[in-house]
């Protein structure tokens, strides 16, 4: 008996349903899989062409990753471009710039660019900015912050442009290549898969497009639009390089053991913990000392979480720690380990920080380290801006592990030089003290006073510990109090917090 459409039932309220299935209509795919991939494949000849495609339009956002870090050639490499086919007014969105992206300061000036979102700027591009390159503000973001906002549509991002070093012709993606020997890898693309699935358009520029299917993926092929073959798409040495550094500073290994002393006090060291560690040599050194610690008393955490380093790899390898959640991958050992072993996974940033949910990753952590460049009296944290007022960092996921973890240890040296770390008042605030729970110093621990519990637990462990305030002193005593730093009234960035409420204001530096 033939279906007929009039005889269902409430078929109007249902609504999506338009036809009766006629088995003649099918046309089977027979194709074979050469002729599949040069019929349905995305390859585009040049990105010129595939940027018409996208219908990109002046004044419309462009996004990039930073797993290439200083090593990048694609952000330099399409904005030539876009400055060379006519675009302006673009609004640039990359997770975050480095050293090398100095290049960008001519597409400011000649208009190509007119405004940034991004987590951190380095090198020359980020002084000129601080000393108003730009009329309109940088807006900083918080990796989880900078994934809400591009969730919610706060940022809507119109052509994601994603280097990628291995692509299949269909899409799939990833942070290195099971089919091509040598060539670069940039480890986990977690910053990288938001942007391809909430950008209207997404492009993968790629130097070695693999065969179908390239699993496992980092971005599948239902989030890409087009994929553009280039000569190169980064440095490997600039990949592999950056904030991450192993220590031999004596004052630097006091600080981690004296971290690791505090975890094990925190009274969240036992079995199944979770932990992540932060980039600077201070905090990566307490891993070797939380080692012995585990070790000696049969723990094991459960997943380590973030930027992941060999340190880290080497604790799970040596069945420390069961599981590594990867957002990206700090240094060759890491992405080496995400392509072999089975539970390191790389995922999200969404995954990783974004308030848009309680069970992301961050609030299942344990123990956070974490580096500064400065704290204050108030526990208030600055990442962001240097000694002298001028952008020099990132803020990363600072503000958001602070927040998810159980305890948050901000780790650094008591004075740089002769410079202060513990201040009255810091530059930039770029994580509230709120969340803040423990500060160590080569020259002392401080507790929030909101984190009495942990407070004597630290004590009870024999760990000195001191007010804010009287480090705050010692350094002064030690440094004396800095020349005030010398800023106009123009804002040169917006810092914001990770719910995208704006935090603090970073002014133009005097010259």
């Amino acid at each position: 008996m033939a279906i007929q459409l009039q005889d269902v039932p409430y078929l109007e309220e249902i609504g999506n349903i338009h036809k009766v299935f006629h088995p003649d209509s099918l046309n089977k795919n027979s194709h074979t899989l050469a002729e599949r991939e040069k019929l349905h494949n995305k390859i585009i000849p040049s990105l010129e062409e595939a940027v018409r495609l996208t219908g990109l339009k002046s004044g419309m956002t462009i996004s990039f990753h930073h797993h290439f870090r200083n090593g990048d050639y694609i952000v330099n490499m399409v904005v030539d471009k876009l400055a060379e086919m006519g675009f302006r007014d673009l609004v640039l969105a990359a997770s975050s710039l480095s050293d090398c992206h100095a290049p960008l300061i001519k597409h400011i000036q000649n208009g190509v660019i007119r405004r940034i979102e991004t987590s951190g700027l380095r090198g020359e591009l980020a002084r000129e900015i601080s000393h108003g390159l730009m009329e309109v503000p940088v807006v900083f973001r918080s990796h989880g912050g900078r994934a809400y906002a591009i969730e919610t549509g706060e940022l809507p991002i119109d052509v994601a442009f994603l280097g990628a070093p291995s692509c299949d012709p269909y899409g799939n993606a990833n942070g290195y290549s099971r089919d091509v020997e040598g060539g670069i890898m940039c480890g986990s693309m977690g910053y990288a898969k938001c942007d391809a699935q909430y950008a209207n358009k997404t492009i993968i520029l790629n130097n070695h497009i693999v065969s179908y299917p390239n699993a496992p993926f980092g971005i599948p092929e239902s989030d890409v639009d087009y994929i553009v073959k280039v000569p190169e798409i980064g440095d490997p040495a600039g990949i592999m390089s950056g904030a991450t550094r192993f220590t031999k500073n004596p004052k630097e290994l006091l600080i981690a053991q004296t971290a690791a002393n505090v975890i094990e006090a925190s009274g969240h060291f036992q079995d199944g913990f979770s932990i992540q560690m932060g980039s600077g040599g201070a905090s990566l050194a307490v891993a070797r000392f939380l080692r012995e610690k585990m070790l000696r008393d049969q723990i094991t955490a459960s997943f380590a979480l973030g930027g992941i380093t060999g340190s880290i790899v080497d604790l799970y390898e040596e069945g420390l720690i069961q599981k590594i959640l990867d957002v990206q991958s700090f240094d060759l050992r890491a992405a080496e380990s995400l392509k072999n072993n089975r539970f390191h996974q790389q995922i999200s940033a969404s995954c990783y920080a974004s308030p848009s949910s309680e069970g992301t990753a961050v609030n299942q952590l344990d123990i956070v380290v974490l580096s500064a460049l400065e704290i204050d009296c108030d526990f208030n944290v600055n990442v962001l801006t240097g000694s002298d007022g001028v952008i020099r960092g990132a803020i990363g996921g600072h503000p958001d592990t602070a927040y998810g973890a159980s305890v948050a240890i901000v780790v650094c040296p008591l004075t740089r030089g002769r410079i202060p770390c513990v201040v009255r008042q810091v530059n930039t605030v770029v994580t509230p003290g709120k969340v803040v729970d423990v500060v160590v110093t080569d020259q002392g621990v401080a507790v929030n006073p909101r984190r009495k519990n942990l407070c004597r637990r630290i004590q009870e462990a024999g760990i000195p510990v001191y007010t804010i305030e009287e480090l705050q002193k010692k350094a002064e005593a030690i440094v004396g109090i800095p020349d005030p730093i010398e800023y106009t009234d123009k804002v040169v960035g917006i810092v914001t917090y990770r719910d995208g409420s704006m935090i603090d204001l970073i002014r133009q530096v005097c010259d």
